[in-house]
């Protein structure tokens, strides 16, 4: 054999060890892919629920933690004032998100645990966990609103344009 066959050899050999290695990943990567999908649709079927200590106010709210239904015993209207009766029903629908919040982690924490962290690959990149971790309740503002936006914010003179005018 020639020093050209022995290189093309060499090549070629190389070039198959790179093509089993994409197909490996590329195998790893439809797997990952179809997990991460499963575990969305398992945190987007989360409900959260919560009582009050007295039983006298339920609460339901979606996987954001967003209230969807609110429920009072006819005993609650005798036993609350106002305020009291908002500080139930407060306390009872934190209650109710902090448990979708945690059923929305532990849907995706097997994802998140095999899945290596981007900020950890790229200097720089986002971490990849923040993205998978819902916004706990009354991360905020303090009147539960989020901060709003400015006007520059809101005016598009600049045509969408990712650099601010000058």
């Amino acid at each position: 054999m020639s020093e050209h066959d022995d290189r093309r050899a060499q090549l070629e050999a190389r070039n198959a060890a790179m093509r089993e290695n994409v197909a490996a990943l590329m195998s790893d990567l439809r797997r990952r892919t179809a997990g991460l999908a499963e575990a969305q649709a398992k945190a987007n079927e989360v409900t959260g629920k919560a009582t009050s200590e007295d039983g006298l106010v339920r609460a339901e709210v979606n996987p954001a933690g967003v209230l969807t239904n609110l429920e009072f015993s006819w005993a609650a209207f005798d036993r609350y004032t106002p305020e009291s009766l908002a500080k139930a029903v407060l306390q009872t629908s934190q209650a109710a998100a902090r448990s979708a919040r945690q059923q929305v982690e532990g849907a995706l924490a097997p994802f998140a645990e095999e899945t290596p962290d981007l900020s950890n690959l790229f200097e720089g990149a986002p971490s990849f966990a923040d993205l998978l971790r819902p916004p706990a309740p009354g991360e905020e503002g303090q009147d539960g609103t989020r901060p709003s936006r400015s006007r520059r914010d809101e005016d598009d003179d600049d045509n969408g344009s990712i650099y601010g005018r000058d």
